[in-house]
């Protein structure tokens, strides 16, 4: 459940002032440990784009074809696709401290050995792109424990700035690791980059180990299975968090062009050599430092004017890069599209952890990061492929007219609104059961209400929104039925297991959820639940308990089940 309104985080550092002119965007920088996690996390996805580029330049100088060189993108981000919901899951459920030393250990093992296969010189095409798709791997599991645990560790009104802070590291790591990669490529080499991310990433992990006063917050453990459904049904029925991911989506596959096939556009257009693609990336590392200081800005904008209008930029800074005939013109085109990857990543991401409930706020982020990620590989992948054929600069200038379409198409389906959403959660009484019950027995629930003719209408349209609550919290079917005999309405739904119901009443209802159900409730002169539970044969249900009837002047408590 969501911590009360504190000065202090539960991890005990210092307290941070309660004042409102001091929760801007760097706020959460005052928690100590959030401070320092937040700090080497940077660097070690500093680290981590210098890798990418290290590779994707390894991939040059080896004269591979231009699919190898895209699937570097597709190698690091793929995993994040595939192992996006079970490390959800894991982030959720397990200690988040100790699984981001178990793979952040793993990165630097494999760090280790591509520095030293490649200082040798054993190091081959294919070989990279398999120690790239582990390290993705690792990356994929940690990305949603990273994410929750730092909007934990700090008081409750700085998470929406925490939230914004991590996107900003991540981006900003996006920008400045390349930068740094291209300028350190010509003076030392693969080996070197290859070996400061290396470094980078033991960083973090000194930094995690000598963190000892983590206390996780107690979360009631969940099926493996029973959770990643649930985390799925959450974010396929929640319909602010749906539209997020598919204008996020929408924007980074055709966006990621212009990253994928900027090697391509710095050697084969502009005539660079591995210094000269440095400063592309610096350009771009400038607009995006340039952006982290406007997230205020953004956020006093609103996310949807902020989304929009940063696509728009993209997508035509992207087109003016691909036509580019001097670096003159490419540098400050760059930077403006930095800052516009900022402006809707960092949007989006820091709404997304903003909206998302306390219990469900791992697996939402691993979708979220399944959707950046899965996006970013099949932009590199798709644009690898048709560059082949039609070159780097076609594609990246279709690209930027695609983003531009994307950007048009917010005018139709923009970002909903979310400011009447309460996401505190709401814990729900619920009545002695009168016979034990088995956790793992499938539940059905029935509430039956006694609504007057003259509110038939209004009843329905508002169970509307109550099935949306149920499937969000969840309800695996949900059905509407009506009493032939008295014209009583029945509400039916079942949930996975008897333990899983008992989620939705201690932690999975919002506020909001509270105001649906009561709603409904209160259009009906009564309300009865009973709880059924699958016997052990599966043969015929149980009753484990009956709230009775209920009159709703106010709502009856337990009548919202």
């Amino acid at each position: 459940m969501d911590r009360p309104p504190e000065t202090k985080p539960a991890t005990g550092d210092r307290p941070v002032p309660n004042d409102p002119a001091h929760d801007r965007i760097w706020a959460p920088l005052a928690v100590p440990i959030f401070r320092a996690l937040w700090i080497t996390a940077l660097v070690s996805n500093i680290g981590t784009w210098m890798q990418t580029v290290g590779a994707q330049w390894f991939m040059v100088e080896q004269h591979t074809h231009p699919l190898l060189i895209a699937l570097i993108q597709t190698a690091s981000a793929a995993p994040v696709l595939l192992l996006g919901i079970p490390a959800g899951v894991l982030g959720e459920f397990l200690n988040r401290r100790s699984l981001l030393i178990w793979m952040q250990t793993l990165q630097v093992l494999l760090s280790a050995a591509l520095v030293t296969l490649t200082a040798t010189g054993e190091m081959t095409p294919y070989l990279l792109l398999i120690i790239t798709l582990l390290l993705g791997g690792a990356t994929a599991v940690q990305l949603p424990a990273y994410q929750a645990l730092a909007t934990e560790i700090v008081p409750v009104r700085l998470v929406p700035m925490a939230a914004s802070l991590s996107a900003v590291s991540v981006n900003i790591a996006r920008a400045i690791g390349p930068a740094i990669a291209g300028v350190l490529l010509s003076g030392f080499g693969v080996a070197f980059v290859f070996g400061m991310n290396l470094l980078s990433f033991a960083a973090f992990l000194v930094v995690l180990v000598t963190w000892r006063s983590y206390r996780p917050d107690a979360r009631q453990a969940e099926r493996f299975v029973d959770a990643a459904r649930a985390g799925v049904r959450y974010v396929t029925r929640a319909a602010v968090v749906r539209r997020m991911y598919v204008r996020l989506g929408a924007f980074v596959v055709p966006g990621s062009v212009l990253y994928a096939l900027l090697p391509l556009i710095a050697t084969e257009r502009l005539g660079l050599d591995s210094a000269g693609y440095g400063l592309l990336l610096a350009g771009i590392g400038v607009g995006s430092i340039g952006a982290a200081f406007l997230m205020p800005v953004f956020r006093s904008w609103g996310a949807n004017r902020t989304v929009l209008a940063a696509s728009v930029l993209f997508g035509a800074a992207t087109i003016g890069v691909a036509l580019s005939p001097t670096i003159v013109l490419a540098l400050p085109l760059l930077a403006l599209a930095g800052a516009a990857w900022i402006g809707v990543v960092a949007t989006l991401n820091g709404a997304v952890q903003s909206f998302l409930p306390v219990w469900v706020r791992a697996r939402g982020l691993s979708v979220y990061q399944m959707v950046l990620y899965g996006s970013m590989a099949a932009g590199g992948l798709l644009s690898g492929v048709v560059a082949g054929w039609v070159g780097a600069t076609a594609v990246t200038a279709a690209a930027g007219v695609v983003t531009l379409l994307v950007a048009a198409s917010q005018l139709l389906w923009p970002l909903l609104e979310t400011a009447d959403k309460k996401r505190e959660t709401f814990a729900l009484p619920l009545a002695e059961a009168s016979v034990d019950v088995d956790g793992t027995s499938p539940t059905l629930v029935l509430v039956r209400y006694d609504v007057t003719p003259e509110n038939v209408d209004a009843f329905r349209a508002q169970m509307r929104l109550v099935e949306h609550s149920r499937r969000r919290t969840g309800a695996r079917t949900w059905a509407l039925y009506q009493d032939r005999e008295d014209g009583g309405w029945v509400e039916a739904f079942g949930v996975g297991s008897w333990d899983e119901h008992l989620q939705q009443h201690r932690a999975r209802l919002t506020r909001y959820d509270q105001t649906v159900i009561e709603t409904a409730g209160a259009l009906a002169n009564s309300v009865e639940v009973e709880h059924l539970v699958e016997t052990a044969d599966a043969a015929t249900p149980r009753r484990a308990h009956h709230a009775g009837a209920a009159h709703h002047s106010p709502p009856h408590p337990a009548a919202p089940s």
